[in-house]
Order: structure tokens, then C-alpha cells, then sequence
């Protein structure tokens, strides 16, 4: 079984900055890649950012140059920088913990940007 724990939501004005973070724990050695998806209000989920294991990324375009993943794999933790935040960014945000075989979510947090 595996846990993600998210934190670092919340309600920031636009341009702000928030960092969250999602603390995996139980089976997680086989652990291919972490990432960030979000969702907002009657869309449907989005990926944001992905990191694998030997640290390589990826990003949504509309995230590019303003938001930054990274992972402690000592602390088992993944983070995500999100810098010059704007109202669009509003949603909640998901962890995922991608294994061989199937994907593990965390609860999410809301992010929201007010204008």
C-alpha cells in the first residue's frame, strides 16, 4: 500500500508563489515517476508536472518557466515551486505516484489565485 501526503495549498494573490509538497510512504520502492496533476471546477484533470526517478521532468506548457518540480528521494518527497501564479492556476492539486503496473493519488489540495 502507498500513502501520499500533499501539502502547501491555499489562497495567494495573483502573482504570488506556493510550494507544495507530497510525502510518499509505504511500498514505494518501485516508484517509476511523482507528479502533479490538478483539476479545476468542471474541467477535467490535468497534468501540471512529472518528475521520474532519475530526475527528469516534465511540464504542461502553460506551466513552463513558472512552476518548478523537484523530489528528495531521502525525505521520499516531491515538491512543487509554483512562482508568478495567476487565477487560471486556481484548482485542486493532485499527487500521483506512478508504479509498473498502476497509479496511486493523493487526497489533493486547493490552490487558489485571487485576481
Amino acid at each position: 500500500q502507498v500513502r501520499l501526503a500533499e501539502s502547501g495549498g491555499g489562497l495567494v494573490q495573483a502573482g504570488g508563489s506556493l510550494r507544495l509538497s507530497c510525502a510518499a510512504s509505504g511500498s514505494i520502492f518501485s516508484i517509476i515517476r511523482m507528479g502533479w496533476y490538478r483539476q479545476a471546477p468542471g474541467q477535467q484533470r490535468e497534468l501540471v508536472a512529472t518528475i521520474t526517478r532519475d530526475g527528469s521532468t516534465n511540464y504542461a506548457d502553460s506551466v513552463k518557466g513558472r512552476f518548478t518540480i523537484s523530489r528528495d528521494n531521502a525525505k521520499n518527497t516531491v515538491y512543487l515551486q509554483m512562482n508568478s501564479l495567476k487565477p487560471e492556476d486556481t484548482a485542486v492539486y493532485y499527487c500521483n505516484a506512478q508504479f509498473p503496473t498502476n497509479d496511486y493519488w493523493g487526497q489533493g489540495t486547493q490552490v487558489t489565485v485571487s485576481s
